[in-house]
């Protein structure tokens, strides 16, 4: 695959290196809802949570494929120095990321890569925490319906959202599906559906990454992503104890380095920053 423009060459390779565990699979398109292929990002270590996540999609007729998620634990200071910024993390970031995140963006910028070697239109990724709560095979072929009607309406559609979220320019699409542009974008990366369109434009700015991969999706202004979200949510949050700690406790070893000014200066900074931007992004019509 060819490198996506902006990206370093020596970063890209580390995102498709065999050397890190995983080389894409000849079948990694098999598994597909309709013409869509969907990715469920997967530790090797975390086998309780595979099982879980197996039996949530297997009793929901939509086949998967699991995809092995990169151990930002297992990276040495080589390699996370050639896909983390720390400089603009510092700067644009509210805290400094952990080997774990670390990990899990590139786990994304992994699915991203696998959805435009499949050479389909889109791709539905979810990570290996989920329960299913509705009808989730209807959900997605809703979105494929409006994709075909609509190629250019979105690049990214958020399947789940921790807190309630307005729908702005929402219609109808589906049996009883809304879809519409959320007022804020959810922070989560539990589940959502990428077009290829979309996948490019993030591959064009990743890596290097700063911030984490759920806040760079409300960033969606400097991807120039159309991000929308669609109502009712058919997935939640399910079980989330891992076999080697979650990105939270890592997260809070971390933030004890800092003094509690200085943490508190780079919170109020990012939400002062990302309140601005947003407004703009929204005044243009985005």
């Amino acid at each position: 695959m060819k490198a996506a423009v902006g990206a370093s060459n020596d970063a890209r390779r580390l995102c498709s290196n065999p050397w890190l565990g995983y080389a894409i699979p000849k079948d990694k398109g098999a598994a597909r809802v309709q013409d869509w292929p969907v990715y469920v990002i997967n530790m090797d270590s975390n086998e309780t949570r595979l099982a879980r996540v197996s039996a949530e999609l297997d009793g929901t007729g939509v086949a998967w494929t699991r995809l092995p998620a990169v151990n930002g634990r297992a990276l040495s200071e080589g390699a996370l120095a050639r896909v983390y910024d720390v400089r603009a993390n510092r700067r644009y970031a509210r805290h400094d990321l952990v080997p774990p995140e670390i990990g899990c963006y590139l786990s994304h910028i992994k699915a991203a890569e696998w959805l435009l070697e499949s050479g389909a239109e889109a791709a539905v990724v979810l990570e290996d925490d989920l329960r299913i709560t509705g009808d989730f095979a209807a959900t997605l072929s809703a979105l494929q319906d409006d994709l075909q009607k609509r190629p250019a309406a979105w690049d990214m559609v958020k399947l789940f959202s921790f807190k309630p979220v307005r729908l702005d320019q929402a219609q109808t699409i589906g049996q009883g599906f809304t879809l519409g542009r959320p007022d804020r974008v959810p922070s989560t990366t539990l589940g959502y559906v990428l077009t290829r369109a979309g996948a490019e434009k993030i591959l064009a700015k990743v890596p290097p990454i700063f911030r984490p991969v759920d806040e760079d999706h409300k960033h969606f202004w400097e991807f120039d992503l159309r991000v929308a979200m669609i109502a009712p949510q058919t997935i939640a949050i399910g079980a989330q104890e891992t076999s080697d700690g979650t990105v939270g406790d890592s997260r809070k070893k971390m933030a004890q380095k800092d003094p509690i000014w200085v943490r508190l200066w780079r919170f109020g900074r990012y939400r002062v920053n990302y309140r601005l931007h947003l407004a703009r992004a929204r005044a243009k019509g985005l």
